[in-house]
This record gives structure tokens, C-alpha cells and sequence, in this order.
């Protein structure tokens, strides 16, 4: 499902903010959709006066400025089409000129190595430290970074991630959302709410939807409240790797028959893109949402425009940008290496946005 236009919206103007000027055709490549789309965006966004036209660019319309610290920015790493993180892209960029300190985005593509190759690129440009993002669309995805991430040459921090246990990125510092308190919220909500068999349907192709399925399976399995609750993939888009060739995507999952079978009255969904298709699927066959299915949607970017609004665990985006940033300015202040200081693991708690998408049964 491709990204509401406000919210591209916003992306072309913070990408023309961070880099003063883009070409229309590389960030229509980015985003993911045509040039004729990311031109129409462009002249409604110089209409609103929140960006200038020029001829195949668009600029920012502050004034171009002095860059801090020598011209030496900080480089950020995200993965490309990833609207979860581009929240947290505007926290980090407020921190950092806040400390007046230029930060520069480079989007990576959904290939092996392309955060190397990204990071590389900063540091060819003159990056003093990195945030960075990284897809890990699998399990073992983490191990093949490993080796240049632990060996840069500059400070860097992981952005909601978290390296396994004894691998050469656990020294590595890192800032990231408590998603397996995102899954409590969740279920407790729920169980208060009386419900005893429950559903989570859920992606599994990011550390944070692995994190959030094993979460759950451990929460459910603990509570002696719970009577049955099993997981679903909440889209046919949302494994880790593509169909074989010659086969096609998988169907996506019948909801409603999921719920039937396990004689569940209620569900969690991830991501919330798909939780509003999930539950237009629920309704279209017959199942209403929250009478006949209460539902806490998770990520909470688009939640909150469902019909009937989603009740949403809403990890902390925009602030695991900045506090991300924070540190890694501390750290260009205090190297490791002259002024030791303790690796840092920063967990921030996720909170429930409660909005009557679920009742009690």
C-alpha cells in the first residue's frame, strides 16, 4: 500500500529541508513513485508556500546557511519507503541544529550491503558520526554488518535497533523503543478489558515486528487469563523474503476466518497501515469492529484515521530521533578512546492511545 500523499508530502519537505535542494526525478525514485506524482506534490507544496519550484527541483525556501564545526555534518542512514522512521528522521534533525549541526540523510535501498555502502558515502563526505537505521529485513541480517559497522572510524549509534546479545555490535551504543512493553500495553488493555482469546496479527520482516511477535507469544503464554491466542502475518507483503520466482505472493490472511476458528474476540495488529486494511476486511465480511472485535493496532503512524478510530501502542518515534542524536553528539565530545564512558543501551517506553476500538466483552 503506498504512502497517504500528506504524509509523502511531509517527506519532500523535509527532504528539501535537510538538503536545501533535490531533484525531482532522485526523490520521486526514493519515495517510490513517479516523476508525474512527485511533480503534482511539488507545485501544491510551492502553492502552500512550504517549498519553491525550479526547473526539475525543488528548493527549500530558507536561505541557504554557514555550516557549523568546519562544513562537517552528521550522517543518517534510513532505509528508503520507511515512514515509521522518517518520524524519527525529525527528531534527530532537531536535535542536531539545535546544536548546530548540520545532518545529512542518505536513504538506502532494500539491497544486501546498501547501509555499507551508504555509510561509506558519508564518510567520503565528511560525516563525523552516524546514526544509522538499518532495514535487517531477516533474522540473520544483523551478522552480515557486523564487521564494518563494529570497525567505523567515527562514532556512531544504531537507531531503534538492538545487536544480539555477544556479537560485535552489543558494544555498540544504541537507542530504540521497549517493544516488548509496546506488547504488554497491548495485551493488558485487552485482558482488562475481559477479552480471554486473542489475535495477533503482525509483520515479520523487521527487528521490531520479530521483536513484537515473540513478545507477544511470551506475554499470552504467561498469563493464566488468556485461553488461546495465536499469530498471523497481517499482510502478504510482510515476510522477510520474497516469493520463490515463479511463484506468486501469498494470499493474504482471512482475518475474520483466523478469529472464527480460535473463537477470538479480539486482535492486535501490526503494522497500522495494515491494520486499517485488516479491519475494512473485517467489516466486509460481516465482522464489526470493536463490537464483534475489539482491535489495538501498533505503530500508531496512521491509526488514528480509521473508521472507526484504532485504539494504538505508539512507540516514541520522533523521540528516539532525538535522544539517538543527544547521544551521539556526547560521544563526539567524549570519544571513547579519550575520555572512556560506558557503552549506552537506551530503552524508551512505548505508550496506548486509547480511542474506543476496543470494549469491554
Amino acid at each position: 500500500m503506498r504512502e497517504h500523499s500528506v504524509t509523502r508530502r511531509e517527506r519532500v519537505v523535509e527532504a528539501v529541508r535537510l538538503r536545501g535542494e533535490v531533484r525531482v526525478a532522485d526523490l520521486a525514485d526514493e519515495l517510490g513513485v513517479s516523476v508525474v506524482t512527485l511533480r503534482r506534490d511539488v507545485e501544491e507544496l510551492a502553492r502552500q508556500g512550504k517549498v519553491r519550484r525550479g526547473h526539475g527541483v525543488a528548493r527549500s525556501l530558507a536561505p541557504a546557511q554557514p555550516l557549523p564545526h568546519g562544513g562537517a555534518p552528521v550522517g543518517l542512514i534510513v532505509p528508503e519507503h520507511h515512514s515509521y522512521l522518517f518520524e524519527a528522521v525529525r527528531g534527530a534533525r532537531t536535535a542536531l541544529e539545535g546544536a548546530g549541526v548540520r545532518m545529512a540523510m542518505h536513504i538506502a535501498q532494500h539491497v544486501p550491503g546498501a547501509e555499507q555502502t551508504m555509510a561509506r558515502q558519508a564518510l567520503e563526505q565528511g560525516a563525523r558520526g552516524l546514526l544509522i537505521a538499518p532495514r535487517w529485513r531477516t533474522a540473520d541480517a544483523p551478522a552480515l554488518d557486523e564487521r564494518w559497522m563494529a570497525e567505523l572510524p567515527v562514532p556512531a549509534v544504531l537507531l531503534e535497533r538492538a545487536a544480539a546479545p555477544g556479537s560485535a555490535l552489543h558494544a555498540m551504543d544504541s537507542v530504540r523503543s521497549d517493544h516488548w512493553y509496546g506488547a504488554h500495553l497491548a495485551l493488558e488493555h485487552l485482558i482488562g478489558l475481559g477479552h480471554r482469546r486473542i489475535v495477533l496479527a503482525a509483520r515479520d520482516d523487521s527487528p521490531t515486528a520479530r521483536t513484537l511477535r515473540a513478545a507477544f507469544a511470551e506475554i499470552a503464554r504467561a498469563r493464566p487469563e488468556v485461553e488461546a491466542w495465536t499469530t498471523v502475518l497481517s499482510s502478504q507483503h510482510a515476510t522477510p523474503e520474497p516469493p520463490p520466482e515463479g511463484e506468486g505472493a501469498a494470499p493474504p490472511v482471512e482475518l475474520a476466518a483466523v478469529l472464527s476458528e480460535h473463537r477470538a474476540t479480539a486482535a492486535v495488529l501490526h503494522a497500522d497501515v495494515d491494520a486499517l486494511m485488516l479491519v475494512q476486511q473485517l467489516r466486509d465480511a460481516g465482522v464489526r469492529v470493536p463490537e464483534e472485535c475489539s482491535v489495538v493496532a501498533y505503530d500508531d503512524m496512521v491509526a488514528a484515521l480509521g473508521s472507526p478510530p484504532l485504539t494504538a501502542v505508539s512507540p516514541p518515534k520522533e523521540e528516539l530521533g532525538r535522544v539517538a542524536a543527544e547521544l551521539l553528539l556526547h560521544r563526539l565530545e567524549h570519544p571513547r578512546g579519550v575520555a572512556p564512558e560506558a557503552v549506552r543501551h537506551v530503552g524508551l517506553l512505548p505508550e496506548l492511545k486509547i480511542r474506543g476500538s476496543a470494549v469491554e466483552v
